[in-house]
């Protein structure tokens, strides 16, 4: 049998990288991802929003997280803090003081956007994230292999991993009620419950009509800014706000219309440019083991050698 000296090894597993480097343009999942001209979506008017915050209650409860009394949800105490959507709260509102009247807050709510080209499929290698016709993106656990490029690729940074749960370690997100609502022609439970309809929800390409409508309407209470229109591509969710109000201000962050994949496909071919495939990891890992033995062995004969002959 052929020995396998150190040189024979490295040549033997540059081999192996250089093939897998070769097999890994065809490794990526190519993930469903449905853009309808019917998608769904919901409009945001925060100068209706009277922050009870109902919302959270009712995104909590129709996806089977602990939630306290209704009525806890409106103790306006939370807002002395900035707030983001999280493992337990895949939906928050936060408060904001008004620069044109401080006796009336802006109160804005929070989630995924649900974006028309989204980062967090595009970025996903496995096709754990899906975008579906009615608008939602949602995640499936049975394909994620938890790499959170999901989280790194969010312009809005939304997608959290819960990192408490060690045997069920899963992204959360919103899913605008995919499961048991959107998908039966439902409205999401957040859209249902809010009382005064500062959430609207409807065909996207109507609630930019009803948007536009509105400012035109009322130019003194509105922003001419429909904020998810066209940033990052477009969005599921857009807000209006008042003209005294910055979206910025109200920390929705400023995007570019240009769709959040091209700039994460930008970053993810760069990183897998030069993918080393699972095989040709381990025989590489393999090899400097065995190379780190093969060494410490040799060392320990040299020692031995020299303890012989300098006890003669």
């Amino acid at each position: 049998m052929k020995k396998i000296n150190r040189r024979n090894f490295l040549k033997y597993s540059s081999a192996l990288s250089l093939a897998g480097v070769g097999m890994s343009s065809s490794a990526k999942a190519q993930p469903e991802n449905i853009l309808s001209p019917d998608r769904m979506g919901v409009l945001v008017d925060t100068t209706q929003c009277v922050g009870c915050r109902n919302c959270e209650w009712a995104c909590k409860t129709s996806h089977n997280i602990p939630a306290d009394d209704i009525e806890k949800f409106h103790n306006r105490d939370i807002f002395k803090t900035f707030r983001r959507p999280g493992n337990d709260s895949y939906t928050v509102v936060n408060e904001f003081k008004n620069k044109k009247n401080e006796l009336i807050p802006i109160n804005v709510k929070y989630q995924c956007m649900h974006c028309d080209k989204p980062a967090c499929v595009s970025a996903c290698i496995v096709g754990a994230f899906t975008k579906k016709e009615t608008g939602a993106i949602v995640w499936d656990g049975d394909k994620c292999i938890g790499c959170r490029y999901c989280m790194v690729a969010c312009p809005f940074q939304i997608p959290t991993y819960n990192f408490e749960a060690a045997f069920k370690p899963n992204i959360n997100k919103c899913d605008f009620c995919y499961e048991e609502r959107t998908s039966k022609g439902l409205m999401p439970a957040c859209v249902e419950i809010c009382p005064v309809e500062a959430l609207t929800y409807g065909s996207r390409t109507e609630l930019i009509r009803v948007a536009r409508q509105r400012i035109k309407r009322y130019p003194d209470r509105y922003k001419n800014h429909i904020y998810g229109e066209k940033e990052v591509g477009g969005t599921s969710w857009m807000y209006l706000t008042s003209p005294s109000a910055d979206f910025q201000y109200l920390q929705l962050p400023k995007q570019l219309e240009r769709t959040a994949p091209g700039v994460s496909e930008s970053i993810q071919h760069g990183i897998f440019a030069y993918f080393i495939p699972p095989v040709a990891l381990y025989a590489w890992l393999g090899g400097l083991m065995w190379l780190s033995k093969r060494r410490k062995d040799i060392l320990k004969d040299v020692d031995l050698t020299d303890e012989i002959e300098g006890g003669k």
